[in-house]
């Protein structure tokens, strides 16, 4: 055991016993921790379902105090976790009274409309998502602010959720220029994009197995390039589609997206991989850096690999491009398999080699990654920013001291106890999991101990680039 996993059990010999609740939920401990919001929601007799979003009334509560309350849309989200997991998560917008979207600076975040209920259930933590935003903001990005609440549904204890900001263009979120539809012009049509590598079910409306790979001309664009860099010549949107690399638009939507504003990031996209197929990587010379921010490809995937996110790479992946600039990676999106969360993942693989120990899968590493890495200059670019981390952000110290702070308040304030008699996994395997602890304690010593041997492999192999 890990001496951060000592630490952690002495915590819970402390806590967990005087936190552990057999009536259910009831007012936060009076302790030394942050009290944890309770966002109450009502539907009114409406019924959720995954799409379009039905009218609620919502309330937050601090300590049996209203501190906000007001109108707003909810529906389902997520396509795999939503089929497999009965704790489900909600995508909800803010709406006055005549359900018009409404910005509400809702418990304290930036104002907006658009929000996340993210229902942590395989990751009995509780904490993957909230760690990897947290951490790729302190390495100076932008990701999704987040909070630990307690849902109330119709009356009904939810358990312990995640409230987070949902990835869009803002001055308060993805700061990156506006694109309107009347933008078309070479002084503007440069961005702001936001596109996204992903399955297709939360963009057409069918939320069964079958709807996460229907590609179309409206949705996005395929790279002219397979998984392995090879010219693909046969038809986009065909019988292929989980060979193929899409790119969807997030940022004009599909909907407000217009035909100039297309041709101009998918040339832009095709531009960057024929330079990248082209260079010589044995040489000085590189053009395909004129076309990406290499730097954020390079936390990227430090992040990605540092939690062996299985779905790195290929889903859940956002980019974006600003306004006369170059093409980012980001912001980061679910990690609730990541961080040795999911079968598929150790503490000795590469991520970027997914396709060489899952070559049956329907979505594939694009070539992008395998290249880099081919690369020395992008091999140098992350050994001396890896060890720049390794120094402050990511060291033994700070990680220990974020995950043990997320822990002691979960735990201290009870919410922890009231997740998990609402909802009863502990000791159960579910869907992806790789590691199956009988309690909290368990699982939470089984993900220090996995990140104390992953940051270790990792100093190792990349002190070799």
């Amino acid at each position: 055991m890990s001496a951060r996993s000592l630490i952690i059990s002495a915590l819970f010999g402390v806590l967990f016993l005087s936190c552990t609740s057999k009536t259910g939920p009831g007012p936060a401990p009076d302790l030394t921790t942050d009290p944890i919001p309770k966002l109450s929601i009502e539907t009114n007799g409406n019924t959720i379902v995954n799409e379009p979003k039905v009218p609620v009334t919502y309330q937050v509560w601090l300590q049996d105090e209203l501190i906000q309350e007001g109108n707003a849309g909810i529906e389902y989200r997520g396509s795999t976790s939503y089929r497999l997991f009965d704790k489900k998560s909600y995508g909800l917008e803010t709406w006055d009274i005549n359900g018009e979207d409404m910005d509400v600076p809702l418990l304290d975040f930036p104002e907006e409309e658009d929000w996340i209920l993210y229902g942590p259930y395989s990751d009995k933590t509780l904490i993957r998502n909230v760690l990897l935003m947290e951490l790729a903001r302190e390495l100076g990005h932008y990701a999704p602010k987040t909070e630990f609440i307690e849902l109330d549904l119709n009356g009904e204890y939810q358990g312990l959720y995640v409230f987070m900001e949902k990835i869009k263009r803002d001055n308060n979120r993805l700061d990156i220029s506006k694109l309107d539809s009347d933008e078309n012009d070479a002084a503007t049509i440069t961005g702001g994009y936001i596109l996204k590598i992903d399955k297709t079910a939360g963009d057409t409306g069918n939320d069964g197995w079958d709807g996460d790979e229907n590609y179309t001309p409206a949705l996005g664009f395929r790279s002219a390039y397979g998984a392995y860099g090879d010219s693909l010549s046969y038809p986009a949107y065909g019988s292929k589609q989980g060979e193929e690399t899409y790119f969807l638009y997030e940022e004009p939507g599909a909907e407000d997206i217009t035909e100039q504003q297309k041709e101009y990031i998918q040339q832009y996209i095709h531009d960057f991989e024929k330079a990248f197929l082209s260079d010589d990587l044995n040489t000085e010379t590189r053009t395909y850096t004129n076309f990406i921010e290499l730097n954020s490809f390079v936390d990227f995937f430090i992040l990605n690999e540092l939690s062996a996110n299985p779905d790195a790479y290929r889903l859940s992946t956002y980019l974006h491009k600003d306004r006369d600039g170059k093409l980012a990676m980001g912001p980061v999106w679910d990690f609730n398999i990541a961080w040795g969360n999911d079968w598929r993942s150790s503490t000795e693989t590469w991520i970027y080699q997914y396709n060489q120990y899952q070559p049956g899968d329907l979505w594939l590493v694009h070539f992008w990654w395998p290249r880099l890495l081919e690369d020395p200059q992008f091999r140098a670019a992350v050994k001396s920013r890896w060890q720049e981390l390794r120094s402050s952000v990511l060291s033994d110290e700070n990680l220990d001291e974020m995950i043990g702070t997320y822990l002691l308040r979960l735990t201290e304030q009870g919410a922890v106890a009231r997740n998990f008699d609402r909802w009863q996994v502990l000791g159960t395997e579910l869907p992806f999991n790789s590691y199956v602890g009988s309690t909290y304690e368990d699982e939470t010593n089984y993900l220090n101990d996995w990140i104390d041997l992953r940051t270790s492999w990792l100093d190792a192999q990349i002190s070799a680039f």
